[in-house]
């Protein structure tokens, strides 16, 4: 099954993802991590450490991808199940490096993705949601926002079930029926 799990910062995404990820999880093939943050300071680190805690003793296998998501062909077997957290950070690593700013980033990324949710059935895919407020953003931070949008949409748009989390719940916005079934 093919999930994407969208909500605010701290709502329980990537609680729920490793859940389902888990649930999903045929156990004959192997259940992958793929960790896409690279850390930029203390908080980043301490995510990173509760995440890891989280999953001890789940079977996951650890792989750091912070670019080029459509080496995951080459990673991971076929059959095997992925759980991808997250988007929001393989964007941001794509789009600003070294310095420098990358506006047509999501068009790579959503084209790898595309590939990546052709290849692999046995996916949960993590995102932020950042599109609720109204302020008004300078050029990079709007480019990132359209971008992670763009992304986003690609994966709502090949996923069987789109959720939503929020406040440790979730809000099913897309196969509700084959959402039952796994839970």
């Amino acid at each position: 099954m093919k999930i994407f799990i969208s909500g605010g910062c701290k709502n329980g995404k990537s609680t729920h993802a490793q859940r389902i990820a888990k649930i999903q999880h045929n156990q004959l093939n192997k259940l992958y991590y793929i960790a896409t943050m690279i850390p930029k300071d203390d908080e980043d680190h301490a995510r990173i450490e509760r995440h890891i805690s989280e999953r001890k003793g789940m079977g996951f296998k650890t792989v750091e991808l912070p670019k080029d998501i459509i080496k995951l062909s080459g990673i991971c077997e076929k059959n095997s199940s992925i759980l991808l957290d997250s988007t929001t950070a393989l964007l941001s690593n794509e789009m600003f490096t070294e310095n420098k700013f990358n506006p047509s980033a999501h068009l790579k990324i959503g084209k790898e993705l595309n590939s990546v949710l052709d290849i692999f059935s046995d996916i949960v895919i993590v995102s932020d949601f950042i599109y609720s407020d109204s302020l008004i953003y300078d050029e990079w931070t709007e480019a990132y926002r359209k971008g992670l949008a763009y992304i986003d949409k690609i994966c709502a748009e090949k996923c069987d079930i789109v959720l939503e989390a929020f406040y440790g719940n979730l809000i099913v916005h897309k196969g509700a029926d084959e959402y039952k079934k796994i839970i």
